[in-house]
């Protein structure tokens, strides 16, 4: 993998400001991003295609009496290019009304040093490479259980890097490098077909297991064959990393955006200070954590990443900013402006939202159960309400939990209520952390989950 030295990243972003200050933007931000990924493809079983992604652009945000105009390139490589979409972005601010809640860019802070973020034997890492991997990955799985097919897949590797500039005096650049592997599988068993069944693995140094990936797909549809339906009635729940990220990610995540509480789609809005989940839950947003999947030294508007509490055992303490929402409260942002890329301007999410983890392992959480259910994935999440909290889910894959045992694999069961409750019902959590995107979780326990069943 190739890529622009850090200087000339930089030397990019501060051309386009310097050339907007100069034609009559007020303040003006620069947003200099590449990506360059190597990727292997699985269908059907079988490795089908090999790709390199080569991304790079240029971003820009112009302000004229306090009219913000935005305008990105992929096209970086001449003065011409950028004085371009720099005078885009200005038109883009003349035509644009004031924002009367703007109160400029970020100013320069100093930044802390991330660990486990950057990994040059991921840069390194050819085609035939990623090939080995994929197919030890899907040879694990064959292996694992001959009813068990295999039908997509893939592994990549990337580069990433960025450089924002602003008329403030911020002038940063980050690099980092992520590799991940994932496998989805289905069993087959005398006209019996399972629910998809996923597992991956990602990180940004050079420490997957594809074997693994490979084993435990394979293991989990495998697992899922022979579902039985179950009772309607409220009972335990553990929600395993993949469902728990699901439900989490357009409920909870949401409700602690200030953006949602600034624009009254938040349940908890008002509520700094009081008592919100179950004692046991103690969640951090930690954009510094080490080799987290969204650590980066600083934000999408080049402001330090911090570890912001978020709810202290079930105390809610604070809420996330990025730097313009931070200001309408007379606060200080803190750090979770986010960006895809350079095709678009920053918005609030989180980092590493980062559950403290419990003592017991799955086994023993498992040993906890009377009755219940061990729940893998979710299916309509997404249509969860942000401001209420309300969800109504398919729990697929999900396997009957009795007397602390499971019994077996579960099939049509609905879960339905409020996240908000589920939050203030949760019993324990396991050790077993992972990073599932921007969720760094363990297995949890809730009590009294509305289960719909036959």
């Amino acid at each position: 993998m190739a890529s622009l030295k850090k200087d000339e990243t930089v030397s990019l972003a501060e051309a386009a400001v310097k050339f907007a200050l100069k034609h009559g933007a007020d303040e003006a931000e620069a947003f200099a991003y590449q990506g360059f990924t190597t990727a292997v493809s699985i269908e059907r079983g079988q490795i089908t295609k090999s790709s390199r992604i080569i991304d790079q652009g240029l971003g820009v945000r112009t302000v004229v009496n306090k009219a913000v105009g935005f305008s990105y390139t992929n096209i970086v490589g001449s003065k011409e290019t950028i004085e371009e979409v720099v005078i885009k972005s200005l038109k883009s601010a003349w035509a644009s009304k004031p924002d009367k809640d703007w109160q400029g860019f970020p100013h320069k802070k100093p930044y802390a040093n991330v660990r486990g973020t950057f990994d040059s034997a991921i840069c390194e890492l050819s085609p035939e490479d990623l090939v080995k991997l994929s197919s030890l990955m899907l040879e694990a799985a064959e292996k694992t259980d001959e009813r068990v097919f295999p039908i997509e897949g893939g592994i990549g590797a990337s580069y990433l890097s960025r450089a924002i500039v602003n008329s403030n005096g911020v002038t940063c650049f980050d690099c980092g490098t992520i590799i991940e592997c994932s496998l989805a599988t289905v069993a087959h068993e005398s006209g019996e077909v399972t629910p998809v069944c996923f597992e991956f693995n990602a990180e940004r140094i050079y420490k997957i297991d594809p074997e693994w990936v490979g084993r435990e797909a394979a293991r989990l549809a495998a697992l899922a064959l022979r579902a039985k339906r179950v009772e309607s009635r409220g009972m335990d729940v553990i929600f395993a990393h993949f469902a728990l990220q699901q439900l989490l990610y357009y409920t909870l995540m949401n409700a602690v955006k200030a953006d949602y509480v600034q624009r009254n789609q938040s349940a908890f809005k008002g509520k700094i200070g009081e008592k919100v989940a179950s004692e046991v839950v103690t969640i951090y947003d930690d954009g510094l954590l080490e080799g987290g999947l969204r650590t980066w030294k600083f934000d999408g508007e080049g402001v330090p990443q911090q570890k912001t509490v978020i709810i202290e055992k079930g105390v809610l303490r604070n809420f996330i900013y990025d730097n313009y929402t931070a200001k309408k409260e007379g606060k200080e942002s803190t750090g979770n402006a986010f960006r895809a890329g350079y095709l678009s301007t920053p918005n609030v999410e989180t980092t590493n939202f980062h559950f403290k983890v419990g003592k017991k392992s799955s086994e023993e959480l498992i040993g906890e159960v009377d009755e219940g259910l061990l729940v893998y994935s979710l299916q309509g999440a997404h249509s969860s309400n942000p401001a209420s909290g309300e969800f109504s889910v398919v729990a697929t894959p999900a396997w009957k939990i009795e007397k602390g045992r499971i019994v077996h694999p579960v099939k049509g069961a609905m879960l339905a209520g409020n996240v908000f409750e589920i939050l203030k019902n949760v019993a324990d959590l396991a050790n077993n952390e992972r990073k599932i995107g921007s969720l760094v979780a363990p297995w949890v326990h809730v009590e009294n989950v509305n289960v719909i069943g036959k």
